[in-house]
């Protein structure tokens, strides 16, 4: 009989306990043994009662096998997991911002004391990505990682999309439906999108990539107009996680950007997720399913645990998704180019034309047709997109641009992947 102590009996532990007394687990001899909780009155009457404590020094003391942590972020989850290895148990968690941070570190000391420790659920929910990089991709350079792996954010801009929602209204919506916290920052900001993204990039590329240093930007600024322009040139607009190697190292970064809607991602709505990698061998391949929610993330860890059960509880002849050392790797943005859509407030049409051709070499101008948009733009725009801008430079120009007289408001700058 294995044995599994659970940290955490919220959304996702409850999807654990609910996928653990499935009788395809109790076949397979596994028993959730004990289940640490802040607050035992609120699961008393829950079929699980018995096996219910407040304190981690139960778990740690018991003879459990496997460690399941479904708490969420770092303290105190980051004692708790690092104990556990250091007593001789196997860990499973769901937790990105964990194993972002200290992944190579827990990796470390789970090798030395001849444990395992698994984190498929830490990025896009059930879909299986992070074995597949190390196994099944591994005859291949990894070049690519593009993904939409946040459900919040997704949620919020494909109503924004098939609604005419503005940002706040969507973004209550989600909190109404349990897709978005009541302090939504980490999604909406795209911090949630750069660890995944991170931890993604580490394996790929078998170099540590740090979510501190990947520029992000979030979708808060998104406003109505920017998707029915979007709508109006044949894109959509997605929060997308995008890392790719270059000729002078790792580029990385999170932005909302215009996706051509013939583009995989474009069609990805909802809550769910999908990332695509790129190998040198396998050319694309398309990852896609809940990034998200109860089951799908709970599948996902007792997934780990069938993988720690099948080699007969032993770390001996396994070799798990390395994270690397930590150690300074400089993403790459200087020699990187890519075309943005921008809109501005202007109080003098050809002045502000003559501004923009002055800064940027290769530009075309949007005239959208009122009829076609389906919502109305104030006549005092300019809309155009800027084509061929290294990243480096994008800010210095927009600062340029809105410090011209006849130019009272820079609206909105957003990247367009391929050709919008």
């Amino acid at each position: 009989m294995v044995k599994i102590g659970l940290l955490g009996c919220g959304t996702i532990g409850s999807g654990v306990v609910e996928l653990l007394e499935r009788d395809s687990c109790r076949k397979n001899d596994l028993s959730i043994e004990k289940i640490l909780v802040r607050n035992k009155d609120k699961h008393y009457n829950k079929p699980y009662g018995c096996k219910l404590t407040d304190s981690f020094n139960d778990i740690i003391s018991s003879d459990v096998d496997i460690v399941v942590e479904v708490m969420g972020g770092i303290d105190p989850a980051y004692f708790y997991v690092k104990q556990s290895l250091l007593k001789g148990r196997h860990v499973v968690t769901a937790n990105k911002d964990l194993i972002a941070k200290f992944g190579s570190e827990l990796q470390n000391i789970a090798r030395q004391n001849g444990v395992r420790l698994l984190f498929e659920a830490s990025v896009g929910g059930g879909i299986p990505i992070i074995k597949p990089l190390k196994e099944c991709l591994a005859a291949n350079n990894i070049t690519e990682i593009r993904g939409i792996v946040n459900g919040t954010t997704n949620y919020i801009l494909s109503r924004m999309d098939s609604s005419g929602l503005d940002f706040e209204t969507a973004l209550k919506e989600a909190q109404q439906c349990g897709y978005a916290e009541a302090n939504p920052e980490a999604d909406i900001l795209g911090l949630d999108a750069a660890r995944k993204l991170a931890i993604l990039s580490s394996i790929a590329f078998r170099i540590s990539v740090n979510y501190e240093d990947i520029p992000v930007q979030g979708i808060n600024n998104i406003s109505a107009d920017d998707i029915s322009l979007a709508r109006y040139l044949g894109c959509s607009v997605k929060l997308l996680a995008l890392s790719r190697k270059t000729d002078h190292g790792i580029m990385a970064r999170v932005a909302p950007v215009l996706l051509k809607n013939t583009d995989s991602l474009a069609r990805v709505s909802d809550v769910y997720n999908a990332i695509v990698v790129k190998g040198d061998a396998v050319g694309d391949v398309l990852f896609f399913g809940r990034g998200a929610g109860k089951l799908p993330t709970a599948s996902a860890v007792v997934g780990d645990i069938f993988d720690i059960v099948r080699h007969n509880m032993s770390s001996q002849g396994v070799e798990d998704c390395k994270l690397e050392d930590p150690a300074p790797v400089k993403l790459d943005t200087a020699g990187c180019k890519s075309d943005f859509l921008i809109r501005v407030k202007v109080n003098d049409r050809i002045e502000a034309m003559n501004i923009i051709a002055g800064l940027f070499s290769r530009f075309e101008l949007i005239f959208p047709e009122r009829a076609k948009l389906g919502r109305l733009i104030d006549q005092d725009q300019v809309i155009f997109v800027a084509h061929d801008i290294y990243e480096t430079d994008i800010d210095k120009r927009i600062d340029l641009l809105g410090t011209a007289d006849c130019i009272d408001n820079v609206l909105s700058i957003l990247r367009v992947e391929g050709e919008a």
